[in-house]
This record gives C-alpha cells, sequence and structure tokens, in this order.
C-alpha cells in the first residue's frame, strides 16, 4: 500500500470512487483483519474514451486483500451505486451481498448475465433491519427517500462507535409510494452517540430544500394533456417513482404505453413483480400492437434522456432506430436535467429530434424533474439528527464536498473534526481523533464489453491517437539477407500532411533500408533460422513511427506489416546456400 501510516486498531474508511466526480461510488470499510464493501458502482466514458463502455474504480487493494472481504451493503439499485459489482466478481469474491429487494432484483439478472451468480450470496433486508458481517460490522438499514424506490441509509455499528453513511437521499414528506424517510431512528442514533457522518453532499451548493417528486405530477399531467399527437417520454430508467406517476396520467388521459429500452424494460418488470410499480396488464402494450391506433392514444415511455450513444431515444433522434422514426405533430418530454458531462449529448438530441419536426419539452422551468439530492437545508436536517462528533462530506465534485463541509461547520461542527478526502485516501478513524494515514490506489479501470475486458492505458493511448491523430500502414517485404524486396507500400488514414505518398514512400524506402544496414546483424547473428524477425520487426516499427512524427511533426500510429520468405534457405554439398521452393513456386 502506498504511503500508508494506518493504525491497525483504528477503523479505516476508504472511498475507492465517488469524490470529486459524480458516479462509481465504492466505499470500503477496514477494521483489523476484516473489509466490507459498501456498494460499488460505475461511471459512463468520456467522448476521449474511444471504444469503452463502462469506468469502474482501481481495485487493486480489493484484490490484494481479497482475503479479508467479509461481505458487501448496498444503499439501493441505481448503477452508479450496483453496476460494478459483476465486473468486481470476476476478479475477487464477496462472501455476501446484504442490499433492499429492488436493487438485489436487478442485481440478481446482472450477475446472471455476467455467469458469476454463483461467486457470492444475495441476501434481501428491509427497513430496520440489521445484519452482521465478520465479528466486527453489525449494519442497520434505514429508510430513506430518493430518486429510486427502495433506498435506505446505513448505521455501521463497529468497535469504535456508530458511523452513519447516509447513501443518495433527499427528505420527502410525500414520497410517491408513501415510504416517508426514518427520521425517528436517526435521531434515536443521534441521541445515543454518532462517531461520525459521511453523507451525500451531490446538492450541497443549492440553498432550501429539494421539491417533493410528487411535486412533478401536476406538470407532466399539463404537458402530456397539451400533446395533440403521439407522446414521448425519456426519464432515468430506474426512477420508478416518476415512471409511476407517467403511467398512472397516461391511464387518466386514455393512453397506452409502449416501453422502448432494455433496462427500462427490465426494471418495470422487476418493479411490478415487487410492487413497486402497479399498473394494469392492459395499459402496457408491445410496439407492433399500438401502430394502428390513434397518435393521441399513445405514449412511448423510452430509455436516454442522458443523450446515451445507444439509448432508444439517441438512436431515434439519431434516425437510427429499426421501428420508430419522429412524424410532425409528435410531443417529446425530457423528464430528467443532463448530469454534469451529458448536457451536450442532451441537447445534440433535442435538436435532431425537433429538426425532424417533434416539439420538444425540456428545461428545469417547466417542473417537470426534481433530483433525488437533498439541498442544504435537508443537509442541514441530517447533521442536526445524527448529531455526529466528526464529520466527512462524501459523493460529490470538490466544489459540493466543500460547500458541504461550510455547511457543517455551521451547524456547530468543529473544523478540526471534518475533513475532505479523495479516492484513495485512507481515513483512519478512532474514538478522539479522524485523519488521512495514506493513499490505496485510486485510479480508474475501463472496461470495453464488447470484447474480452480490460482497456489498458496503452490500448486507450493508441485509440485516442489515431482518433486525433490517424494512422500510416507501412507494408514491407524482406529477405533472408536483410534486404527490401520491393518498395514498401505505405497507407494514410487520418493523417493531414502536405508530403506526397509516392515521396512519402521512398522516404520511408530509405528509411527501412538506414536501420537494416545498420542493425540486421543484431536480429540475424548466425544460420538464418535464427533470425529475431518479432524483434525486428518491433524495431522497424519503433524507428519509423519516430522518424516520421518528426518529419510531418504530428503524432500518428504507425503500424509496420512486415513480410519475410516462407522457409530459410538450406546449405548443398558446395557450402552454397539454396533457397526451397514455395508451393506456389513449385506449382507455377
Amino acid at each position: 500500500m502506498a504511503k500508508n501510516e494506518a493504525n491497525n486498531s483504528a477503523l479505516k474508511i476508504i472511498p475507492l470512487g465517488g469524490l470529486h466526480e459524480i458516479g462509481k461510488n465504492t466505499c470500503l470499510f477496514e477494521y483489523d483483519d476484516e473489509i466490507i464493501l459498501l456498494d460499488a458502482g460505475l461511471a459512463f466514458p468520456t467522448e476521449a474514451m474511444h471504444g469503452v463502455n463502462i469506468v469502474l474504480p482501481d481495485t487493486t487493494y480489493l484484490r490484494e486483500n481479497r482475503h479479508k472481504i467479509k461481505g458487501m451493503i448496498v444503499t439501493h439499485g441505481h448503477e452508479d451505486h450496483i453496476g460494478g459489482i459483476a465486473f468486481h466478481l470476476k476478479q475477487f469474491d464477496i462472501p455476501v451481498i446484504y442490499g433492499p429487494r429492488l436493487a438485489m432484483a436487478m442485481l440478481e439478472g446482472k450477475l446472471e448475465e455476467a455467469g458469476v451468480r454463483d461467486r457470492t450470496e444475495i441476501r434481501t433486508v428491509l427497513p430496520r433491519d440489521v445484519v452482521r458481517i465478520g465479528k466486527n460490522f453489525l449494519v442497520e438499514y434505514i429508510r430513506n427517500t430518493h430518486s429510486i424506490a427502495d433506498s435506505f441509509t446505513v448505521a455501521i455499528h463497529t468497535p469504535l462507535g456508530v458511523v452513519i453513511h447516509t447513501g443518495d437521499f433527499k427528505i420527502d414528506h410525500t414520497p410517491v409510494d408513501g415510504e416517508k424517510f426514518d427520521l425517528q431512528r436517526l435521531a434515536e442514533h443521534g441521541e445515543k452517540g454518532v462517531l461520525c457522518l459521511l453523507s451525500d453532499s451531490t446538492n450541497a451548493e443549492v440553498p432550501g430544500f429539494t421539491p417533493s417528486e410528487r411535486s412533478v405530477y401536476p406538470n407532466l399531467e399539463r404537458v402530456f394533456s397539451q400533446a395533440t399527437g403521439r407522446l414521448f417520454v425519456t426519464t432515468f430508467a430506474s426512477s420508478v417513482h416518476r415512471i409511476n406517476m407517467i403511467l398512472d396520467i397516461a391511464k387518466k388521459q386514455n393512453r397506452v404505453v409502449t416501453i422502448v429500452g432494455r433496462s427500462m424494460l427490465n426494471l418495470i418488470a422487476h418493479a411490478r413483480n415487487l410492487g413497486y410499480i402497479k399498473c394494469e396488464d392492459n395499459l402496457l402494450q408491445p410496439l407492433h400492437a399500438v401502430r394502428n391506433l390513434p397518435d393521441e392514444k399513445v405514449l412511448i415511455l423510452t430509455t436516454g434522456s442522458q443523450g446515451e450513444t445507444m439509448a432508444a431515444m439517441t438512436r431515434i433522434a439519431n434516425k437510427e432506430h429499426p421501428h420508430i422514426k419522429i412524424r410532425q405533430g409528435d410531443t417529446v418530454v425530457f423528464s430528467a436535467n443532463p448530469i454534469p458531462g451529458n448536457t451536450i449529448a442532451v441537447v445534440n438530441t433535442i435538436d435532431k429530434l425537433m429538426i425532424q419536426g417533434a416539439k420538444v419539452v425540456y428545461g428545469r422551468d417547466k417542473g417537470i424533474h426534481v433530483s433525488g439530492h437533498g439541498c442544504q437545508e435537508e443537509q442541514k436536517l441530517m447533521i442536526a439528527l445524527t448529531r455526529p462528533k466528526f464529520f466527512v462530506p462524501f459523493h460529490g465534485e470538490h466544489r459540493m464536498l466543500v460547500k458541504h463541509a461550510e455547511t457543517a461547520q455551521s451547524m456547530g461542527i468543529p473544523a478540526e473534526n471534518m475533513i475532505i478526502i479523495q479516492n484513495g485516501d485512507i481515513v483512519e478513524l478512532t474514538e478522539d481523533a479522524i485523519r488521512v494515514a495514506g493513499k490505496v490506489p485510486s485510479g480508474i479501470e475501463l472496461v470495453d464489453t464488447t470484447s474480452s475486458g480490460m482497456v489498458s492505458a496503452k490500448v486507450l493511448q493508441e485509440r485516442q491517437r489515431m482518433a486525433s491523430e490517424g494512422i500510416i500502414t507501412i507494408a514491407a517485404a524482406i529477405d533472408w539477407n536483410g534486404k527490401l524486396l520491393a518498395k514498401p507500400e505505405v497507407h494514410l488514414r487520418g493523417v493531414v500532411t502536405s508530403v506526397e505518398r509516392s515521396l512519402l514512400q521512398t522516404w520511408v524506402k530509405q528509411r527501412i533500408e538506414e536501420i537494416l544496414t545498420v542493425r540486421w546483424s543484431e536480429f540475424a547473428p548466425g544460420e538464418a533460422a535464427d533470425i529475431d524477425w518479432g524483434g525486428l520487426q518491433g524495431t522497424l516499427e519503433r524507428e519509423l513511427q519516430r522518424s516520421i512524427r518528426r518529419e510531418l511533426q504530428c503524432q500518428p500510429s504507425v503500424t509496420l506489416l512486415m513480410q519475410i520468405p516462407d522457409e530459410p534457405p538450406v546449405k548443398v554439398a558446395d557450402g552454397r546456400r539454396r533457397r526451397t521452393r514455395t508451393a506456389a513456386q513449385v506449382a507455377s
């Protein structure tokens, strides 16, 4: 472990993701020789991460300490909290995973699909359930309110005291499903004494309270009633409460609903089975069944509210969806705000929909979306109820963490009793002090789900270079004496240069001949059969890459395709070498 000065008798809290960023929330708690994980989320790639589908936190520390892992706590079912679990289970076992019913139903499907269901045991929990993990951790689940059903705050009982991790939360006094935040239980813990509070910082810059999810209902109802043609609605697939309201309004306005998007289909199926979404079967119809209905009777509920490349709404906007095309008179409702980093993708999608003739309803001023995270007054209430001795702002970008710390200080928590940390920091907590006592690896791991797995930093750099500077491919044929058999072929893709290809070919030929003259003996020390063709190819490619970049004043990727003779020459009685003929030569 790098820079580790930690005290083994202290409680260690180590975030691997979710700090100074939005996404890939992953945290571990370690005491003596036991580790428990709290959530294991993913993030989505930036535009510069070519070919990458999923971004995960660096789990080097967990792989090195896999023998200490006793279990996992899941707070709720959002992808940035459970999306990484299937990938982690391919690298290390997690003996048991505890979590809410909806999150565990979603997780089970992910693990089955990834072929790792046998690497862990899944157990569901209910509000106020208490579970023991190892000998040092007792975890209590406390119902909270968030933008997904079945969400929890956790109170972790340790040998040093109680640590409360809020999970993602807002304080919604009129939740759509009637499941209120268990503020009483938080207050009881506060009365007994909370050693440390780790609290959601997402809306720390926003004054006041986050509006109730229920406040969206009348605004959606008004917008839907104004749609005269087909109605498209896109929102987060996991927004169970929002989907419930959309289905209810559709029924009141005599529209049937068809669902487009795999993630939304899966979540709605799980939520209906568990009773979190309630609607009559005939309200939901497959796409082919609504084609002959009048436009004013149809509501199409889709994924893609964040402009995700492969999501249904994005494909519709790009005219790439095989079954749905936008028509004049369609209304498209974006019941979600762009999360940081997605704004450009979302506005591009909106523009494309409008160009095709759709009326698009979007924006914060329409009142058709509210956040799932509490603002400053809710964060104050959390601190007031739990009355923690120590405080660590969690889950948010740096400015959010700083603002949350200022709020906590205004609530009477001394500055020396709180710390602002980064991913990988080892927070060492004792009964009397809190400090950063070292650091573990805290980078990212990139996943290409279309291939065999992880994308290394080198591969990503090569992809970025090809995307930004292009690629030059050189094909060269070399004989057993280290001579070129023909002029090399040079192909440019995406390379901007004023040099003509014929001149570049001549220059490349000269450069290869120079390298062969100077270095051939390194790779052909004796018999022809001993020539190190692989080493020669690597050397030629590296030298050509350096030379080309210097001559062209750009940074393209260079790939050398080297052709060598089929078989080595053989010696005859007079000591001279004679080439064996290939099958093609014999046939001719």
